[in-house]
């Protein structure tokens, strides 16, 4: 019993692989176009793009080219081409201006730029680019059920931006290049104000500021520069904001020490 059943399956499977190739080098649109739907419904969007790519041209200007190129760009979505489903879907949203299904494509298009964007060490160019599409959504529909959904998404892309100038400052730090690590965190201070990564970058942008007065002189080949004490000023600066914008802080501790080295170095002077 159990081998007819699989004998059965088996050819219920081949025969339905066989239609479906017979259908997809068909001629027959609207065998395509009913093959291509149900395959849809079924969750079976490579197939179905399949066969809703060559009808595009077939159905332009008829009654049902709007319900395809929904469909079409959805499937182009699930199958995880996000650089074709945002181009179809912004172009369903253009060419079908007054569609029931208008919130939704215009929502899909710009998360399709999200799906897109890169890891925050990589160049952020797309993940700008998908913060615009998601907030130009947002200014389109700011009564949309996917509102909240589209907020979340820009809040994340936001971070990865934070991120990826956190980490800039942060290496130039590493690195001992400390002027630039200084302006990096002074710029990222700026462009990020309500950051959750504030108070990294305000403890890194003080112990930079630090090394590089400790270790600055005022003498360069024979020539008086007064540098060491307007950078320890500037130091003792930082630290008494750090500590009075983070006083339970992991590095408080730190920065005490920091503040007393520097307290004593500037009386040296």
């Amino acid at each position: 019993m159990k081998r007819f059943l699989y004998l059965l399956l088996t050819i219920t499977v081949l025969n339905s692989c066989s239609e479906y190739q017979k259908t997809l080098k068909s001629e027959d649109i609207a065998a395509k176009y009913k093959m291509g739907e149900e395959l849809y419904n079924e969750g079976k969007y490579a197939k179905a793009n399949r066969l809703f790519e060559p009808l595009i041209a077939s159905y332009r200007g008829k009654p049902q080219a709007e319900k395809l190129m929904y469909l079409y760009s959805k499937s182009l979505y699930e199958v995880g081409d996000y650089y074709t489903a945002g181009y179809q879907l912004e172009r369903f949203a253009t060419s079908y201006p007054k569609s029931e299904k208008l919130e939704e494509t215009s929502y899909l298009a710009a998360k399709s730029y999200y799906m897109r964007s890169p890891i925050y060490s990589k160049d952020q160019k797309e993940t700008k680019e998908a913060i615009d599409k998601l907030q130009g959504f947002i200014n389109q529909f700011p009564k949309s059920e996917y509102l909240s959904a589209a907020n979340e998404l820009v809040k994340e892309l936001d971070f990865k931006l934070e991120k990826k100038a956190f980490e800039i400052a942060k290496q130039y730090n590493t690195i001992s290049d400390y002027e630039a690590s200084i302006k990096s965190f002074d710029n990222f201070v700026i462009d990020f104000p309500g950051s959750n990564l504030r108070e990294e970058a305000l403890f890194y942008r003080l112990d930079s500021a630090y090394k590089l007065a400790i270790n600055s002189f005022d003498f360069k080949r024979g020539t008086y520069v007064p540098l060491k004490k307007p950078r320890l000023e500037q130091a003792k600066e930082y630290c008494d904001s750090f500590k009075q914008s983070y006083a339970a802080s992991e590095h408080i501790e730190e920065v005490n020490e920091i503040g007393i080295v520097i307290d004593e170095e500037i009386k040296k002077l």
